[in-house]
């Protein structure tokens, strides 16, 4: 069965979770990550320890990430079965009043009564093909189409270790104020073209979308940065 994203090529599918994964993998990644890293970066400890803590972070953030959309999606897509074993059960012991029910909302959509009712008794004569219609004019679900869990959850760690291990880098190749910075700067322009996608996606408006990543990341970084120095104070 073609999917209504095949038959019209012009719009993009967002009802499977990989796009979402994606996007909230990255983006939680890098602001966690990023705020984690200047939060000890800014107690003054060793770049030993910077590095250590970005890692661990890095690492139990994606496994978090990954079993959260594994077992969202799951739980989503068993209460959706259980629906349609519903509404199966339905088609099966009720099937006059399901054949009004569909013909009523092909009406209330503007076809004509005889119309509906007419095209409300041709899809009932296929019972799959009901159970197809019916969910997605009851309750909004393609049963053909459901988001992979699997697919999501591997997706998911993968974009926040990506996220999360491109601030780190600098504490590798230099340490201090200047690591910091480096580590900011790239949680910024990353924050940056993860808004901007965003918006591009979703055709808003690019420098809204952009200014809202940036600005969760600084107000991220600059609360834990702080934390950091009061807590490096008081240990010293």
């Amino acid at each position: 069965m073609a999917h209504s994203h095949d038959l019209h090529p012009g719009h993009r599918s967002v009802t499977g979770g990989l796009a979402r994964a994606s996007v909230f993998g990255v983006s939680d990644g890098l602001v966690s990550n990023v705020s984690l890293i200047l939060g000890f970066a800014g107690t003054g400890v060793d770049n030993t320890v910077v590095r250590l803590a970005g890692l661990a972070g890095a690492v139990a953030g994606a496994i978090s990430m990954a079993a959260g959309e594994w077992v969202s999606i799951t739980s989503q897509n068993d209460l959706i079965k259980r629906e349609l074993r519903i509404e199966r059960r339905e088609l099966q012991h009720n099937r006059d009043e399901e054949t009004e029910e569909l013909a009523e909302i092909y009406a209330s959509r503007g076809i004509d009564p005889d119309r509906a009712a007419a095209a409300a008794a041709e899809v009932m004569r296929d019972a799959d093909v009901a159970l197809t219609v019916h969910a997605r004019e009851e309750l909004g679900v393609d049963p053909d189409d459901l988001p992979s869990a699997g697919r999501a959850a591997a997706l998911s760690f993968v974009c926040f270790i990506v996220g999360a291990l491109l601030p780190l880098i600098p504490f590798y190749v230099t340490s201090g104020s200047p690591a910091a910075w480096l580590a900011l700067a790239i949680g910024v322009v990353m924050a940056g073209l993860v808004g901007g996608l965003v918006a591009r996606f979703a055709e808003r408006p690019l420098w809204f979308g952009v200014l809202r990543q940036v600005a969760i990341v600084l107000v991220a970084c600059g609360i834990t940065y702080a934390i950091g120095e009061l807590v490096g104070v008081n240990l010293a």
